[in-house]
């Protein structure tokens, strides 16, 4: 599993060093850099991340002015070189604060406890449930309960028997974490439990009244996992006629 990061600093030459720390760190992928956080908060609405490298001290609107506006942010570490704000940034929920200048070694332990966190955070301790993030809280989804998983831009939206569960994480990761016996990708946007599927009619199918697509590069692999010995008796019976 690799992190999504987006750097966001007035100044070219802290960029360029946190660039420098993020190509050289397997796990971290730099998805994008901004000057200021009006062009983050435009570059949020088009981009899916997992941490945001965030300076404070910026023209137009600073760093805590935008944590304060924003919601749903993923994890943000800020890298300043003004100790006043640390307080306030963990009043803030931040995941961790850098002085400038970051050596790369404080760089990485901060990098790999929010790695092992992700992990965890979306990995199952168990065979029957996984651990999702939902606001501040971490929430039990145990899989029978799962309906279908539908990918929303830079999130994930989970329908369960019972409530709708908005997740920050790509549908890869969500994918990633679910045993495939259980779950199964049908389109590009819909993973779906496949206990939870009631009928397939021509490239949809029915989960609790919603009509799920079916991508026509997945029609194949979807039939026959969900129909296996009666796909398989509709053939013949195809044969005989």
């Amino acid at each position: 599993m690799k992190l999504k990061c987006v750097i966001t600093d007035d100044e070219p030459v802290a960029r360029k060093g946190i660039i420098g720390y993020i190509e050289k760190t397997d796990f971290l992928l730099l998805a994008g850099e901004c000057e200021t956080a009006m062009e983050l908060n435009s570059f949020l609405k088009k981009e899916s991340v997992d941490v945001i490298f965030l300076d404070v001290e910026m023209p137009g609107l600073t760093g805590m002015e935008f944590l304060g506006s924003a919601v749903n942010l993923p994890k943000i570490i800020i890298v300043s070189a003004y100790q006043q704000y640390a307080l306030k940034g963990y009043e803030m929920n931040v995941f961790d604060y850098l002085l400038k200048p970051v050596s790369y070694d404080r760089f990485l332990k901060s990098v790999n406890r929010l790695y092992d966190q992700q992990v965890k955070e979306l990995k199952s301790d168990y065979k029957d449930h996984i651990f999702i993030k939902v606001d501040k809280k971490t929430k039990k989804l145990k899989f029978e309960d799962i309906l279908f998983i539908e990918s929303m831009e830079n999130y994930v939206l989970i329908h369960t028997v019972v409530s709708k569960e908005m997740v920050y994480c790509t549908l890869k990761m969500m994918s990633d974490n679910l045993p495939a016996a259980i779950f199964l990708q049908v389109h590009r946007s819909f993973i779906v439990n496949v206990s939870q599927v009631h009928s397939i009619e021509g490239n949809s199918l029915e989960i609790k009244k919603n009509k799920i697509p079916i991508s026509r590069s997945l029609k194949d692999e979807v039939y026959d996992k969900l129909t296996a010995g009666a796909f398989v008796t509709r053939k013949k019976d195809e044969k005989q006629n």
